[in-house]
């Protein structure tokens, strides 16, 4: 029987660079888990879970089905074999994955004819805040559920948001927030290669601006901690933050929402992303500065 204090029984697919770190904080927690991903579970499941070789015998034995996968047709995979699958006790689905507005509202059309209540949550922080437990969680969805995980939410989260009733806002929520670190990285860049060419030293120009109106995440984080340093370690790659810009100008389009600044961003880290492929984001300071390297 599931203890009451660490509520239902829970289980994780997806145990990559964002998923890993946060199964391994949530069985670091203390509440049972039971893991599973195709790539390999037994490499990957982290210390004091139980590993499973199939999603079939994962949503046989939890509740609540974590996933942490890498794009919309992954998630719309799972939601359809899990919405015709017989004798599984799974009742609720957390999708921390970044899949965009569309494909989680299709994948909620898809599990809640099963009985299976599907909460839009994807993440923000990198791998540096999911192995932290400090990663930013935009829930949307049923907030009786979230109360439900609270607790378990919060030993990967630090800060936990309730953004809406409805799947899909959560993954709105989620494509803003990276449009903006997006334009934010391509914008410094421009701005710290144009300052240099000035003969201005970055360190001073980060200062100067980190005490001034233009300070952002990429001058506060990125640039003294990834690019000054030379180690280009963010944990999040280029391919995938093309793919959540993409998205964003996508849906913006869609919407009927001004995204001229969008179109010009997101072909910038395209052909970063063509130029520069399975490179961490932040090299597109090389890019952009004409220091492209071999990756």
């Amino acid at each position: 029987m599931t203890s009451p204090s660490l509520g239902p029984s829970l289980g994780f697919a997806g145990l990559g660079q964002m998923g890993g770190p946060m199964a391994a904080n949530i069985a670091g927690g203390g509440f049972p888990l039971i893991v599973h991903d195709k790539a390999g579970t037994a490499e990957r499941a982290p210390s004091g879970a139980s590993a499973v070789d199939s999603l079939k015998a994962l949503a046989a034995s939890a509740e609540t089905l974590f996933l942490s996968l890498p794009d919309g047709p992954a998630s719309l995979d799972v939601a359809r074999n899990l919405a015709g699958m017989e004798d599984i006790t799974v009742k609720q689905v957390i999708d921390l994955s970044t899949i965009g507005p569309e494909a989680a509202r299709e994948a909620d059309g898809i599990l809640r004819p099963a009985g299976i209540v599907y909460i839009d949550a994807p993440v923000s922080g990198g791998q540096a805040g999911a192995r932290a437990g400090t990663i930013t969680v935009m829930w949307a969805g049923p907030k009786d559920v979230l109360d439900t995980h609270r607790k378990v939410m919060e030993s990967f989260s630090k800060n936990l948001f309730h953004v809406g009733p409805n799947p899909g806002q959560g993954q709105a929520m989620k494509l803003l927030n990276n449009f903006l670190s997006g334009t934010a990285m391509v914008a410094t860049s421009e701005a710290m290669a144009f300052g240099l060419s000035q003969g201005l030293v970055m360190e001073t120009m980060l200062d100067v601006v980190n005490v001034s109106t233009g300070r952002n995440s990429a001058t506060s984080d990125k640039f003294p901690n990834r690019i000054a340093t030379g180690t280009y370690d963010a944990g999040f790659k280029t391919t995938l933050l093309t793919k959540d810009i993409s998205l964003f100008l996508e849906n913006a389009r869609a919407a009927g929402t001004p995204s001229a600044v969008a179109g010009t961003v997101a072909d910038l880290w395209r052909r970063c992303d063509e130029a520069m492929p399975d490179s961490d984001f932040t090299r597109i300071y090389e890019f952009l500065s004409g220091q492209e390297q071999d990756q």
